[in-house]
């Protein structure tokens, strides 16, 4: 287990290590120029070439590249070419909103996918297991920003049982209202998110009521239903942890687009905005952050499933 656990490690370093390189190198190719920006649209050439200079960015690649990747490893990300705002400070100020958000989302899509993806099973050939079938498959192709604006009408516009934008100035010293915020956009994440992890529910179920196991325990007198309950759905558990990578993945990628549609102060609509700004400092932390989080995210559940499932330790 530690010679595995070692192993992932390196690979996340290196997985680390190739992120800060594509990011570093894409950004450097994004048209528009922050000494410009910063400058103004009636400087000269000359104000223009000096705060360049000033910033460091008419230094070859591989020193800015060095200079940066130093300072991550100090814990330093930079600071913002606008503001002079450090980028860990905003990520911390920031993550506040974005953390829940994705804790929220995820229960939710667990939630959904859970329960209905093992009814559909059992229920497979019925009416109630082919319509939950094709609910999940209509609602994984809906593009998650048209899935929060239909959200907002029924639930803002036509119940007014939620807000449809914003985030309380008080943050979360108002828990309350900090959470009705974010019910919608972690509804509207969660419910896309829910609905692709159900199909994959549902196929684990289905190849969990075909071991021996289950047919033998239905056999010695338990329904097909208990027989998968209580034998069954430790297997599936585990078959859905192991994809939970994916889904946390689907989950920033979504809070990236909903952050921005209903105006949360989270890290995607921070990223939007250095993005349109072009300030490299920020656009890089944040993306480096990003990845690293997806990539922990990945490693740990790599472990636990190794911890949990006795097969991969036999096996190893």
């Amino acid at each position: 287990m530690i010679r595995y656990a070692l192993t992932r490690l390196a690979l996340l370093l290196l997985g680390l290590f190739v992120a800060s390189v594509l990011i570093f190198l894409t950004l450097r190719v994004l048209p528009g120029d922050i000494a410009q920006v910063i400058a103004g649209q009636n400087s000269s050439p000359e104000q223009v070439t000096a705060i360049r200079s000033s910033l460091g960015l008419d230094a070859p690649l591989a020193v800015q590249y060095v200079d940066w990747i130093g300072g991550v490893f100090r814990g330093d990300l930079g600071s913002s070419l606008l503001t002079g705002t450090p980028v860990v400070d905003e990520l911390a100020e920031k993550a506040r909103v974005t953390i829940p958000l994705g804790v929220m989302s995820l229960l939710v899509a667990l939630f959904i996918s859970f329960p209905l993806g093992v009814l559909s099973a059992l229920r497979r050939g019925r009416a109630v297991g082919t319509g939950l079938n094709v609910a999940a498959q209509t609602v994984a192709a809906v593009p998650v920003v048209w899935a929060g604006m239909m959200l907002v009408v029924v639930f803002a516009v036509w119940l007014g049982w939620l807000p449809a934008q914003g985030f309380p100035r008080a943050g979360w010293s108002d828990p309350l209202a900090a959470l009705r915020s974010l019910l919608l956009p972690a509804l509207t994440i969660g419910a896309v998110e829910g609905a692709m992890l159900m199909r994959f529910v549902r196929s684990a179920t289905l190849q969990a009521i075909g071991e021996d196991y289950v047919r033998t325990a239905a056999a010695k007198g338990l329904t097909r239903t208990g027989a998968l309950l209580r034998h069954g759905l430790p297997g599936v558990g585990l078959s859905v942890i192991s994809v939970l990578g994916l889904q946390v993945a689907g989950i920033i990628v979504g809070a990236v687009v909903i952050e921005e549609l209903f105006s949360l102060p989270g890290i995607g609509r921070m990223l939007v905005e250095d993005v349109s700004t072009r300030d490299l400092p920020m656009v890089q932390g944040e993306l480096l952050a990003l990845t690293g989080f997806v990539l922990i995210v990945g490693f740990l559940v790599d472990l636990g499933h190794r911890m949990i499932d006795p097969r991969l330790r036999e096996a190893a």
